[in-house]
């Protein structure tokens, strides 16, 4: 599969992607400000923003029928990229346990390399689905929670943060099962 960069400006839904990724950079600096008064605020907008772009790019893309090759890879990359900024300087801060941390990267590295894997054996980029979406989603809840300070013990708390934990080993199984399948269906197809 050729990647064609010039994609990766030739639509609104691609620069949202691109937005979105760059999103990351002020992100980590703030991160260095966490316990101000002030920059969990302006974390929690940003993160907000993050989540709206997400839901948009995908929008225009179906809406104005712009998926790309690039869209493909540019949109769960940007999601990756700024959920492990923000999670590497949470853990860092100490507000996720290490199991937490090291299964959320985990499963972002390996869907990755598995996408890279399944992407040469096929000659497309599979895009994101409905269970990966609902899994960044909550863990962003999660981290929005932790932003704002909300008490561990709290119900809402716990449910999202153990839905989080079901749902990363739930969608790393879906990928792998699914990715099995598209090699499958294209070796039967050759």
């Amino acid at each position: 599969m050729k990647v064609n960069y010039k994609e990766l400006f030739s639509t609104k839904s691609n620069l949202l992607s691109l937005f979105r990724l760059l999103l990351a950079i002020p992100l980590w600096i703030l991160f260095d400000e966490f316990n101000t008064s002030w920059a969990p605020y302006i974390l929690f907008s940003i993160c907000i923003l993050v989540a709206v772009t997400d839901l948009l790019d995908g929008y225009l893309a179906r809406r104005y029928n712009e998926v790309t090759e690039m869209g493909k890879i540019i949109d769960p990359l940007a999601d990756k990229v700024v959920v492990a900024a923000i999670i590497l300087k949470i853990y860092l801060l100490g507000r996720i346990p290490n199991y937490y941390f090291f299964m959320i990267i985990s499963r972002d590295v390996l869907i990755f390399l598995g996408g890279i894997y399944v992407t040469n054996k096929i000659g497309k980029v599979l895009p994101s689905n409905k269970l990966g979406k609902a899994t960044v989603l909550n863990i962003g809840i999660v981290i929005l929670m932790i932003i704002v300070k909300l008490d561990r013990n709290n119900i809402i708390f716990l449910t999202f943060y153990y839905l989080s934990i079901f749902l990363i080993i739930t969608s790393l199984l879906g990928y792998i099962y699914r990715g099995l399948e598209y090699i499958k269906a294209n070796k039967n197809n050759e």
